[in-house]
């Protein structure tokens, strides 16, 4: 399969038609997850070399845009097996090995994207109950002993949890706690548990619930082969943490103006002139909040890391979930009360959409940032408490 975004524009109409009952139930979409296995979606971001179809940033965020207007639900997920494949593939060797990354960590990274390539599927296990994303307030917490790890702690907010191959997990140090690390846990190493805790307002179907661990694994788990490197990767190069939400959600936006559309049309209103302008405004909307998500691919892919490019990250962000939220209330209200019934494409991206700014980095988190940085200082540093 060569081209992934003409997959995924093929993939969307049939997780739309699937989407209402996974959001009533709360159920995983197992069936989207196998088309995207099918269709070579899980490689999107590994290098061709090693099987995968070498897709860049900005070639995911075209795909989660597009995934997003099937269901976003199945989007938000996948974009969490997209952050640990994009960056794991994305570490230039060059930086990797001037902060003392082992060669056989570039082993165990080929044999992990290789195996995404095959099909596995990877979650994302950070946040946690209270401290939500940020690394700095973490209780989860390793010990070395020997040559492997011993991990103990529970994780919130797991999309995915129960259906992963592998759980990439955060922790701190308990023997230096501003050291904060990364492991690729497989999920079938004892001591994990899943506990169905999760029955929430909007994306419902990405079965977030949380994870209890207490296991013990081998040192070629630890993400870079280094301790210490989650904190760094984080205020470096964020894309991954922060901007690869935001075409997901720019994605939801697009599919609530979609939906909208086609009730009004479907009920003889649509010549209404609040009706049309009420669509109008959203269309622009979104088509700027898509822009800068573009904006951002764009300079990620071609200077990673870089102040500016960090910038356009989280503004990309910031726009994409107060433009998803606003959007889905506007069209919610076009289409009238009877949009609103349990069942209504509409009353679901609603619900989706309200998360995006509440989805790391929340919209007040990057506007801060982004006030921070508009005004001269170091947004990373400079407030009042610690961004990661």
């Amino acid at each position: 399969m060569s081209d992934p975004l003409a997959a995924a524009r093929r993939l969307a109409p049939r997780f739309a038609g699937r989407a209402a009952t996974h959001d009533r139930d709360g159920s995983f979409p197992v069936d989207d997850f196998a088309d995207l296995r099918t269709d070579g979606l899980f490689g999107l971001m590994v290098p061709t070399h090693l099987g995968g179809l070498g897709a860049g940033f900005a070639d995911y965020a075209a795909v989660a845009f597009e995934l997003a207007r099937g269901n976003g639900a199945t989007a938000l997920v996948f974009n969490m097996h997209a952050s640990v494949t994009g960056a794991l593939a994305g570490i230039p060797e060059a930086m990797a090995s001037a902060l003392g990354v082992p060669d056989e960590f570039f082993t165990a990274r080929d044999e992990i994207l290789r195996a995404a390539a095959q099909g596995a599927f990877y979650a994302v296990a950070m946040s946690e109950r209270g401290a939500g994303s940020r690394l700095s307030k973490l209780t989860t917490e390793y010990v070395r002993e020997g040559d492997a790890y011993l991990i103990k702690g529970t994780k919130s907010f797991v999309s995915g949890s129960g259906q992963a191959n592998a759980y990439l997990v955060a922790a701190r140090s308990a023997d230096d706690p501003q050291t904060v690390s990364q492991f690729l846990v497989p999920a079938d190493t004892p001591g994990i548990r899943v506990e169905e805790t999760w029955d929430s307002l909007g994306m419902r179907a990405t079965c977030s619930h949380d994870l209890h661990l207490d296991v013990r694994v081998a040192r070629t788990t630890l993400l870079g082969g280094v301790e210490g490197l989650a904190l760094w990767f984080a205020q470096l190069m964020p894309h991954w943490l922060v901007a690869s939400y935001a075409a997901v959600y720019v994605g939801v936006a697009q599919a609530a103006i979609d939906a909208c559309v086609a009730h009004v049309s479907g009920r003889g209103v649509a010549d209404l002139p609040w009706v049309r302008a009420r669509v109008g405004r959203a269309d622009a909307a979104v088509a700027a909040a898509r822009l800068a998500v573009t904006e951002a691919a764009r300079r990620v892919d071609s200077d990673p890391g870089d102040s500016e490019t960090n910038r356009w990250v989280w503004r990309a962000k910031l726009l994409a979930g107060t433009t998803a939220a606003d959007v889905a209330a506007s069209m919610l209200e076009a289409a009238g009360t009877s949009a609103t019934r349990r069942g209504n494409p509409l009353e679901r991206l609603y619900r989706d959409a309200r998360c995006g700014s509440l989805q790391p980095a929340t919209s007040d988190v990057c506007a801060d940032w982004l006030g921070i940085a508009a005004m001269g200082g170091d947004p990373d540093t400079d407030g009042s408490a610690p961004r990661w």
